[in-house]
């Protein structure tokens, strides 16, 4: 098991490493990785086609799968990695996107991109990528997100 993938594992966050690596040797998708004092903290993942339909219509590359260990939080890792991956999108775009879970375990995450800059897109709450409707029940889980935008250019 690589480091990143050991590193992410022993945290609870389990990911399909196969997939991202092949999609970066495809060119959709850039990794970036941080770390602090020579070990893993964190990584993030920039798509170039975003699988959330208003970004790939609009050309708007999604940054994704933002992660960085708990213990090492608040240490600057994420906003580094977030900086970085702006900079990759700006190369290519004019707007970044990104989309942010809505319950409590991404309180952290909600908070660091409005403080960022990042403002919702206007098309309310989705879930699995598309629009839930006034009073539709839904699960409150990873796939309940709020999709934003932020000018890099």
């Amino acid at each position: 098991m690589s480091v990143v993938a050991h590193a992410l594992t022993a945290h609870g966050i389990r990911r399909d490493m196969e997939r991202m690596w092949a999609e970066n040797l495809r060119g959709g998708r850039a990794t970036l990785l941080g770390f602090l004092d020579g070990a893993f903290a964190g990584s993030v993942h920039l798509l170039k086609l975003s699988f959330y339909a208003p970004f790939a219509e609009s050309g708007i590359p999604e940054i994704s799968d933002f992660n960085v260990i708990p213990p090492l939080r608040r240490r600057g890792v994420g906003n580094a990695l977030l900086e970085a991956a702006e900079a990759l999108a700006a190369r290519d775009s004019p707007v970044v996107g990104i989309g942010v879970g809505l319950y409590a375990g991404y309180g952290a995450a909600q908070r660091l991109y409005a403080r960022r800059g990042y403002v919702p897109d206007g098309r309310g709450v989705m879930y699995r990528g598309k629009p839930v409707t006034p009073g539709a029940p839904v699960p409150v889980d990873d796939d309940l997100v709020l999709y934003m935008t932020k000018a890099v250019k």
